[in-house]
């Protein structure tokens, strides 16, 4: 992957991976629209939204001995070596719950309330999910949190900001893969390696939330003790998070029911809706990697299939930001900022944070949405980005994210799009 501005699909498979989401280049009315609004839940694939009518409408208790039971137990089985494969996980235990964030808290209390030690680690950027429930449980349980600053210039937060706050009573890190503002990727590897090597015994918790559906999670290197995704921001559904934990994470204290195995951690019936969806998200990356390798093995292809993904979204952030021949990107076009601009594009997601000129971001938003045009503002106010935002020095940012079944004049519509915002309204402050 040693392509510093990425490579777009081939233009007919474009056209087919368009054509396995709902509402790429339309809203639920018809309308023309620009969906860049998928770091706060990516477009659909049509193929899990089928899963879940498909699956939900079956009334039978997975915990049963007849037929239809043990077929949608087999879907779970299957939902959880999915899992797995995404995240090259070996044993340990998959963990479905309502929401990735309610997972977190219990995840994080399992550790703080029964590990010992005297700290605990994350960063100023994570996730409230993360952030509050690391602040909880060090309150509960009189341990010190220590938290790692960010790095303004690249977005992220530097492998030695965060190892340089683990000691020997350190019992937990937590830190997420990949900036929901600015889109850089931390350097989960290095970090667990380093933190291990200060100490061995520390568990660790990653939110790659973000971070998932746009690159490659490999747990074989990078052995962490839990993590989580939530499949509404991996081309499928609300109402779902799963997470993995390790074999001894799994059999820390925790809520369960006392029949069940040590490492259970779902409550209540499970819903085997959630795998299935698990398992359409699996087959697509897959069929993606099949167009690029001849291999049979679904770890392999899956791999593949998110490199390509992520090498299709590189060249999509760069022409966003550099444009083409004849058209600026947002880095050129009068009064447009855009923040936390870090130039090698190998360490982003796709996610871009600017400012125009003369606009506050709200009505920046709003002015977009008037054009066809779907993003987000990311604002103080917000509890969940105010922390960020000021750790940045920032005081807000209108936040694009597309994702890869955008196209190459997707980009150059929006570019178009901002350039008439930026002109009229630069005229009109003038004025």
């Amino acid at each position: 992957m040693d392509k510093p501005k990425g490579e777009f699909f081939p233009d007919a498979l474009q056209r087919e991976i368009k054509d396995r989401f709902h509402y790429v280049d339309h809203d639920p009315n018809g309308r023309a629209r620009l969906f860049f609004e998928n770091a706060g839940g990516s477009l659909r694939l049509k193929a899990a939204v089928e899963a879940v009518a498909r699956i939900d409408a079956i009334p039978d208790c997975p915990e049963r001995i007849h037929e239809i039971a043990v077929y949608l137990q087999d879907i779970q089985v299957a939902g959880a070596a999915d899992v797995r494969t995404m995240l090259n996980a070996k044993g340990g235990t998959v963990y479905a719950s309502l929401t990735a964030s309610g997972a977190m808290f219990d995840l994080v209390r399992a550790v703080a309330e029964n590990v010992p030690g005297d700290n605990m680690v994350t960063t100023v950027l994570e996730h409230p999910s993360s952030f509050d429930a690391m602040t909880l449980y060090a309150q509960r349980t009189g341990k010190a949190l220590r938290v790692a600053r960010s790095n303004p210039t690249t977005g992220g937060i530097d492998v030695e900001e965060v190892v340089g706050l683990i000691d020997q009573g350190t019992c937990l890190l937590s830190v997420m893969y990949a900036s929901n503002i600015s889109g850089a990727k931390i350097d989960i590897e290095a970090i667990v390696r380093r933190a291990r090597e200060i100490n061995p015994d520390l568990y660790v918790i990653v939110d790659a939330v973000q971070h998932a559906p746009h690159g490659l999670i490999d747990l074989q290197r990078t052995p962490v003790d839990a993590i989580n995704i939530a499949p509404y921001k991996f081309f499928g559904c609300r109402g779902s998070g799963l997470s993995w934990l390790s074999d001894r994470a799994a059999v820390l204290p925790h809520h369960k029911l006392a029949g069940k195995k040590p490492d259970f951690w779902d409550l209540g019936s499970a819903a085997p809706w959630q795998f299935a969806v698990i398992t359409e998200i699996t087959n697509y990356v897959c069929w993606l990697g099949s167009q690029f390798s001849d291999s049979q093995d679904r770890r392999t292809l899956y791999a593949c299939g998110i490199d390509r993904i992520a090498l299709h979204e590189r060249a999509l952030l760069a022409r966003l930001l550099d444009g083409t021949d004849g058209r600026a990107g947002l880095r050129a076009i009068p009064g447009v900022k855009v923040f936390l601009d870090y130039e090698d594009l190998s360490k982003r997601d796709l996610i871009v944070a600017i400012a125009l000129d003369g606009l506050e971001h709200t009505q920046a938003v709003r002015e977009y949405e008037r054009r066809g045009v779907i993003v987000y503002e990311r604002v103080a106010s917000s509890i969940y980005s105010r922390r960020m935002l000021e750790s940045f020095g920032l005081e807000g940012a209108v936040r694009v994210s597309p994702i890869h079944c955008h196209v190459p004049t997707d980009i150059d519509r929006f570019l178009e799009i901002t350039r008439e915002i930026s002109e009229a309204f630069t005229v009109a402050e003038a004025g």
